[in-house]
């Protein structure tokens, strides 16, 4: 590290937790045991349901203690905020709840729900640039003698507020051996494990990011905060593309590990907990049952606690998210056939997908394909299956006809 930080000390946690000691702000969030992620990992999986927030994720409890000092020790009345939605509700609950008026600026692409969201908690939001960089370059100037900037992670005041989840966390299962936390830019996974660190030490904390976001591997690798010009990621929760010194000082600390995984197992996680667990996660959100299910982590045996962080998860993402498990699953099927382009093939095949009792969705003609003789076209059928296991058998059963069949992509 270059340059020494005052760590964020368990006594700035705790004080942030009288500060928010009022269910209108911050609520206790319950913990449910899962069996079927037990079944999955051969752990004793326990999920933080911190998505049932207000606002719907943890922000608010940062946001809350940062501006509330600020509040105490006189500063301007007028605070300032960048985020990609989570943190900006946040900022705009808690500042409303403290009588200070707040500027939130968001990325042009932020979902309409999130922006809807953090107007409705009594912000005022601008849309500038076309990503969270953007967005915090704007935001940083607006700020002058009037205002406070409100830091969605680089700020001992956000940290501890984030902290009091690892309290919370702590006291639900304090026999965890695994604590699984996401990590965007790190201020979520330095408060919890500040707590743990005193608490229970002998804990281990995960951290988890997502591979097109993840920065804090190879931070860890050189011994400082690398940042990335580009993020590409379902999980825009995390998608900061860099953690702050002071928050890459702490994951140094007390973080056993992290790891990383693929929006492929994220849109998994997210469809297993809609499925299994009844709750609807965004992607930053189920990035710890990601992790918890997937090869990268072992946590067989061991008392798991995986924190589900944020609840907001856009109705346009979750569609893409559940075409693109169900696709994974096989229970959303894309075949292509090859067929002489004549009169009753397309009622042909149909028919032996229906023996199947499986659902077309759509079908189209493709005569343009450079590798169809004249007289030949591709049939490009989307189908609704109940698996794996129908699917092969519906491939088979077209074979068996005499067809070239193909399972596409797109």
């Amino acid at each position: 590290m270059n340059q020494e930080f005052k760590p964020v000390e368990f006594a700035e946690i705790e004080a942030a937790r009288d500060r928010l000691d009022d269910e209108s702000v911050v609520k206790h969030t319950p913990v449910e045991r899962s069996t079927s992620l037990d079944e999955l990992t051969g752990g004793e999986i326990h999920l933080k349901m911190e998505h049932l927030q207000w606002t719907g994720s943890f922000k608010t409890r940062g946001a809350y203690n940062k501006i509330a000092q600020c509040a105490d020790d006189g500063e301007p009345g007028r605070v300032v905020a960048a985020s990609a939605g989570n943190h900006a509700q946040g900022v705009a609950l808690a500042a409303t709840k403290l009588g200070v008026d707040a500027t939130i600026v968001m990325p042009k692409g932020a979902p309409q729900a999130k922006v809807d969201a953090t107007r409705s908690y009594g912000a005022d939001v601008e849309l500038v640039g076309d990503d969270f960089r953007g967005a915090m370059r704007h935001a940083r100037g607006l700020v002058d003698d009037e205002t406070t900037f409100v830091h969605a992670y680089d700020d001992p005041a956000i940290v501890a507020g984030q902290g009091t989840l690892g309290l919370e966390m702590y006291e639900d299962v304090p026999d965890a051996d695994t604590v699984v936390v996401p990590i965007g830019g790190g201020g979520l996974i330095a408060g919890i494990a500040t707590a743990y660190a005193e608490r229970s030490p002998d804990a281990r904390i995960v951290g988890v990011q997502a591979a097109g976001a993840a920065t804090v591997p190879e931070s860890l690798q050189k011994g400082d905060p690398v940042s990335l010009e580009s993020v590409n990621t379902i999980a825009d929760g995390i998608a900061t593309g860099g953690i702050s010194e002071l928050t890459f000082s702490l994951i140094e600390e007390h973080v056993d590990e992290v790891v990383t995984v693929t929006d492929g197992e994220i849109a998994r996680a997210i469809l297993l907990l809609l499925e299994r667990a009844k709750q609807v996660v965004e992607g930053a959100g189920a990035a710890s049952v990601a992790a918890i299910i997937s090869d990268e982590l072992d946590v067989a045996d061991e008392t798991v606690l995986a924190l589900l962080g944020g609840g907001n998860l856009d109705m346009t993402m979750l569609q893409t998210v559940l075409v693109h498990a169900l696709s994974d699953r096989e229970q959303l099927l894309r075949l292509r056939v090859r067929i002489d382009d004549r009169p009753g093939k397309m009622e042909e095949i149909s028919g032996i997908i229906a023996g199947h009792n499986a659902n077309i969705q759509t079908v189209r003609h493709d005569r343009s394909a450079p590798e169809l003789d004249v007289g030949e076209a591709h049939l490009v059928f989307e189908i609704e299956t109940s698996g794996a296991g129908q699917a092969r058998a519906i491939i088979r059963s077209i074979r068996d006809h005499g067809y070239e069949v193909r399972h596409v992509n797109a």
